[in-house]
């Protein structure tokens, strides 16, 4: 499965999803987690049609869009999800 995190510095969500994507990193190594910063990458981040609200997490299985999710989640509800989406 791919992970696809867009976030900004300035966002203090996406701080806190940060951390939870640490320890996922930790936790699953067979997951490819792709991170992009809303400012700096900009160019990549429209090809993903995103609105104003950060973090956006988007999940790919086989190159498909499975499920996105707008805004900050608590790492135990990341956690739910993918083991959901496995």
């Amino acid at each position: 499965m791919k992970i696809v995190k867009i976030s900004a510095i300035w966002c203090g969500g996406c701080l806190v999803m940060n951390k939870a994507f640490n320890n996922i990193n930790k936790k699953y190594d067979d997951l490819e987690i792709i991170s992009l910063d809303y400012d700096i990458d900009n160019e990549e981040v429209k090809k993903y049609n995103i609105g104003d609200i950060l973090p956006v997490i988007i999940f790919y299985q086989n190159d498909i869009e499975i499920k996105r999710i707008n805004g900050e989640i608590k790492e135990q509800q990341l956690i739910n999800i993918i083991e959901e989406l496995k």
